[in-house]
């Protein structure tokens, strides 16, 4: 088969690979239909994440058709359409009998790398690092589904791939970044970063009742996506983020800040964020975290940091003093993709949400090492690019 391979930071490759198979009796394979390339495997791309090894196929927003199933696998029939959680979970462990999926005690493959790197193991991911199990992603024509019988979502009758791919990652990403401020109807909510997670982000934090909504990146075109949803917008090229939030605010910040860009946060002009690069230029510190330190000093005290953006190890001055002085509240992790979905499946199906608004592009398998390039460099007007294999 073809599939997007890793094979060193900015070198992906349209490879022939051998198909999957049934490992396991609770597999299942899926011919993909809709893959699509996430702002987490530029982490990859740029070499920001440890653990992975040439020739690993990229990929975790993944939907298709279930072509064979394993022995034990009893909730999947052959010819059903299913989109595929980024997370893989068995079910049936403490954590996700608690649905924390995203921390499966299961799943994970290279269960003692993680636990070393990270003091406990998280679950299984695909097409991530060998740190989450260094499974094999969804960018190909087809994809192996371990422990199937949970690691899917069924797509009801009559719904595009387009209108639920979303499903396996993004979607239920924003939605869990707002969900878990806690939204009041009086509270103003800030996200940074207007990409495709932040665009869900947006919307799920209007749906959730916020008051009022703010958007901050520099990119046009995904200010204009964040004004169209309803959201007050930030350019933070043209002006301070932090002025204007307190301006918009009469001087007490944000109840809710959102972190919806991760480890290569791209202020350019602020002397922390060129602290950031110089450092992670010579591998003295792995992150960026200018937005994180802009959330701490800006949220108003007692407020909620939610963090969906994507770090990756060490941070360096991070003011946590500041947080803990104003008594702020931060929730971060993976997503628990499946402990949303039945919900967003239904607001799809009701047209409350249709997720395809962030698709800029739509192009085959062979032209996705070219796009990657276009998505990391924010060309031609790219938010979201969709691969049909």
């Amino acid at each position: 088969m073809r599939a997007l391979c890793w094979h060193g930071t900015h070198d992906i490759r349209c490879d022939t690979v051998p198909d999957p198979r049934i490992e396991d009796p609770g597999d299942v394979i899926i011919k993909v239909t809709s893959c699509a390339i996430c702002g987490s495997d530029l982490h990859l791309y740029d070499g920001y994440m440890p653990g992975m090894q040439s020739g690993d196929i990229m990929g975790h927003e993944t939907m298709g058709e279930v072509i064979e199933t394993g022995a034990d696998v009893t909730n999947l029939r052959v010819g059903e359409r299913v989109v595929i959680p980024f997370t893989i979970f068995c079910g049936q462990c403490d954590q996700c009998r608690r649905g924390n999926y995203s921390v499966c005690e299961r799943t994970n493959r290279n269960k003692d790398l993680a636990d070393k790197a990270f003091g406990h193991s998280t679950a299984g991911l695909f097409g991530y690092t060998h740190l989450t199990g260094g499974y094999p992603g969804g960018q190909a024509e087809y994809l192996r589904v371990p422990f199937a019988d949970t690691t899917h979502i069924k797509v009801p009758e009559g719904l595009t791939d387009e209108q639920v791919l979303f499903l396996s990652d993004i979607l239920p990403t924003g939605w869990q970044a707002a969900a878990q401020c806690d939204i009041e109807p009086t509270d103003t909510v800030a996200v940074w970063g207007c990409g495709p997670v932040g665009q869900m982000t947006i919307r799920s934090a209007i749906l959730l009742g916020a008051k009022q909504v703010i958007a901050i990146d520099r990119l046009p075109e995904r200010l204009s996506m964040a004004k169209a949803a309803g959201a007050i917008t930030i350019n933070f090229e043209d002006e301070s983020v932090v002025e204007r939030l307190n301006e918009i605010t009469h001087g007490k910040g944000p109840e809710k800040c959102i972190d919806a860009v991760g480890l290569e946060a791209h202020a350019t002009a602020t002397l922390d964020s060129l602290y950031d690069k110089a450092k992670q230029a010579v591998m003295l510190e792995t992150d960026r975290p200018h937005v994180l330190r802009e959330m701490m000093y800006v949220c108003r005290p007692a407020g909620i940091l939610s963090v969906p953006g994507v770090y990756g190890g060490v941070l360096d001055k991070v003011p946590f003093g500041m947080a803990m002085n104003k008594g702020l509240t931060i929730r971060t992790g993976q997503t628990h993709v499946n402990r949303w979905t039945d919900d967003l499946t239904r607001r799809i199906q009701s047209g409350e949400i249709d997720p395809s608004f962030v698709i800029t592009h739509t192009v085959g398998l062979e032209e996705g090492p070219d796009m990657y390039k276009t998505f990391r460099d924010k060309l031609d007007g790219c938010v979201k690019v969709v691969l049909k294999p």
